[in-house]
């Protein structure tokens, strides 16, 4: 299997790594304090901060302009030969979360053409919820003129005899180490390490044997054709933007050998599933320019609420101004809560031109939750065990299912790759 395989990385050559490093844009979508507070910490020091747009600006008005003001400074950072650049690299990582936990990962290169986003896909690599296509054009609209990518990207393997990347923490003293430094707002620290080539082998090997039919089809006690070997953690729509902006290259190029082309390729993290740093929450929800009254009525129908939740499978927390209630739903739609409570919002919110947002953390809900005409949802944490079965089984989950931990664990912008030909 040559589905994820070395890359030609690029770190900083001489910059404050703590100012380097920052969150995924998709985190603190509500909270515009934590993006000043990145903005005032970085100053007009080098940092991957001028090279994203955190999704908390995608609706504004000069949206355009900051797309404009990202590519000129990938640009510019190239010119200025910013990076040190690492050929045919792996990076073997050690994230110590804010809690203690250390969560190790393996910083590599996913082929998208063995992946495919939609729902029914069999490719080796899948996407775990819906894919918004809405979400997709302002970051193609980035990528597009894009010289460098930085992924938030974190795809998991179910790896439960600890094979592949695990085995990397008995050698680490032997590596080069290539960073180590603390991670800005309760980010924890990171130190990351270069993998030696035959340590790359034995991963290929590794990742070969939990692609391979027939053990996988014993592991899961099923009778597939192909397997699923990758399954999307973090950053879907990232990697699904990778994915179309290589479809849209193939379509303006026909006839153009695109087998060694940079953009075939999205930069990624691995992580194993069975880590015990790595724990599934779920993704509340926040509905705000909303009438609560009607919007509780209308679900208590839809949904058969009610507050006698002992017989009751699916339950959840709806919190309007602080105050939680604990409903039950006795008209599913979905196996999950997440999916019943979903399918409604959507019609609700299209039809009654509310917004929603997703939210990491039950204190944020229940602070949001004091403006005026604003609902909070807080759901069930989604257990890890039934992710690889259920996206095998059933496709994508609903989107925003569950969330790999606290928005201040999740992965940080730190290595860079051209997705650019040469001149």
């Amino acid at each position: 299997m040559n589905t994820f395989k070395s890359a030609d990385i690029l770190l900083p050559a001489d910059a404050d790594m703590e100012k380097w490093a920052v969150v995924a844009c998709d985190q603190y979508t509500s909270e515009p304090e934590y993006w000043n507070e990145t903005e005032s910490i970085v100053g007009d020091e080098p940092s991957a901060f001028r090279f994203i747009l955190p999704e908390i600006y995608l609706e504004e008005a000069d949206v355009s302009e900051r797309i404009e003001k990202i590519q000129s400074s990938m640009k510019d950072a190239l010119d200025k030969n910013l990076f040190t650049e690492y050929k045919n690299s792996m990076i073997y990582l050690e994230r110590i979360q804010d809690d203690g936990e250390i969560r190790e990962g393996l910083v590599g290169c996913i082929d998208l053409e063995d992946y495919d986003y939609r729902k029914g896909s069999v490719s080796p690599v899948r996407a775990t919820e819906a894919t918004v296509i809405e979400r997709i054009p302002p970051r193609i609209a980035v990528r597009r003129g894009a010289s460098l990518e930085l992924p938030h990207i974190m795809i998991l393997i179910d790896d439960e005899k600890k094979n592949v990347i695990e085995p990397l923490s008995a050698c680490k003293e032997s590596m080069e180490k290539v960073y180590d430094f603390k991670l800005m707002q309760n980010g924890g620290s990171v130190v990351g390490r270069l993998v030696p080539e035959a340590e790359q082998k034995r991963i290929c090997a590794a990742l070969a044997e939990l692609g391979d039919i027939e053990v996988f089809n014993k592991k899961y006690s099923l009778n597939e054709t192909s397997p699923l070997v990758f399954a999307m953690g973090d950053g879907n729509h990232s990697l699904a933007t990778a994915k179309e902006f290589y479809e849209e290259l193939k379509k303006a190029n026909p006839g153009k050998d695109m087998s060694s082309h940079p953009a075939r390729y999205a930069l990624v993290e691995l992580v194993n599933l069975h880590s015990p740093a790595l724990k599934f929450e779920a993704i509340h929800r926040i509905v705000t320019d909303v009438d609560t009254d009607d919007i509780m009525s209308k679900m208590t129908d839809a949904l058969g609420l009610c507050e006698c939740t002992e017989k009751c499978a699916q339950k959840f927390e709806y919190v309007i101004r602080g105050v939680r209630k604990t409903v039950g739903i006795t008209k599913e739609s979905s196996k999950l809560t997440v999916g019943s409570l979903q399918q409604f919002l959507d019609t609700y919110v299209k039809e009654n031109g509310c917004k929603i947002d997703y939210i990491h953390g039950t204190e944020v809900i229940d602070k949001l939750s004091m403006n005026e005409k604003s609902i909070g949802f807080i759901l069930p944490d989604m257990a890890k065990s039934e992710l690889f079965p259920t996206v095998i089984c059933d496709g994508a989950l609903p989107r925003k299912t569950f969330s790999m931990g606290h928005a201040w664990d999740k992965r940080y912008y730190i290595e860079c790759r051209k997705i650019t030909e040469a001149d």
